[in-house]
């Protein structure tokens, strides 16, 4: 491993794409104006190249330089080579056991790319992306084709999407709709059912649905919600159908993470292409 590189002063430039990655600002500037994302701990590194993601540098601990040799011996990135405390001090947070990659974006799949596809979760402005991440990983786990993200929703590549995720964003297909306002019309036009999940009196139980869906197959775009406020009158007005999840014990609703994970599960039978 000859591009290895020991680094012990903090302030080095060499690290810049590593640096206080918790403040906003600085995250987007890197992880969306640079074209790159951040990859933390060696199982996310190695998924992210073997998904091909091609590597800008490594911020190693040297713990981890055996069981990452074959990816840096095969990439002439360089290796910085530090301390988990200075990778600390660089980062702004606790690095997961001193292991970060910063990596180039490759080209993103656009919305025509997943019209193809039987199941898609459509995700409406979801900012958390920390939940963004945990639905990409339900619909990666449960079978589902792809994600489907409106534009204001956040990043599947940020830091903590990816982590939460568990590297799935790098696997399953996901892309943003290019209109928030016709993107559901052009999901219909594809030959998709359009199941938005929400409260109220004239709602349809998710076990009801899920039972007609098996007795006929069809294409299912699941729409998802904002963590607050639910989806937007908007996308109701142009659903198919509005499901619920039925509640008990006085709860009125689950996180929209782990509603998504329960819908996935319900909705992933009856599938149009029979699978």
């Amino acid at each position: 491993m000859a591009n290895l590189i020991s680094i012990t002063d903090p302030g080095d430039h060499r690290l810049d794409d590593y640096v206080r990655l918790r403040e906003t600002s600085l995250r987007k500037k890197l992880e969306t104006e640079g074209g790159l994302f951040i990859a933390e701990g060696a199982k996310i590194i190695r998924r992210a190249v073997e998904a091909g993601f091609r590597p800008r540098s490594f911020m190693l601990a040297e713990r981890w330089l055996e069981g990452l040799s074959d990816l840096l011996d095969a990439t002439d990135a360089p290796v910085y080579v530090v301390t988990e405390e200075l990778a600390e001090q660089v980062t702004g947070f606790h690095v997961h056991r001193g292991a970060l990659a910063s990596m180039h974006r490759n080209v993103a799949l656009q919305m025509d790319d997943l019209l193809g596809a039987d199941r898609l979760v459509v995700c409406e402005d979801i900012v958390d992306h920390t939940n963004v991440g945990a639905i990409i990983r339900s619909a990666a786990g449960l079978g589902w084709d792809g994600v489907l993200l409106a534009p204001r929703a956040a990043d599947p590549l940020y830091r903590r999407a990816i982590k939460t995720s568990m590297g799935t964003v790098f696997d399953l297909p996901w892309a943003r709709m290019t209109n928030w306002a016709s993107g559901l019309e052009e999901l219909q036009r594809a030959g998709f059912e359009i199941v938005a999940m929400a409260l109220g009196d004239d709602t349809v139980s998710l076990r009801d649905y899920s039972a007609a869906l098996r007795a006929s197959p069809r294409k299912i775009a699941l729409l998802m919600g904002t963590e607050g406020d639910g989806l937007s009158a908007h996308w109701l007005r142009q659903a198919d159908a509005v499901v619920r999840i039925e509640m008990h014990h006085g709860v009125d609703s689950l996180n929209v993470a782990a509603a998504a994970a329960v819908a996935c599960y319900e909705l992933a039978a009856g599938r149009g292409d029979q699978r």
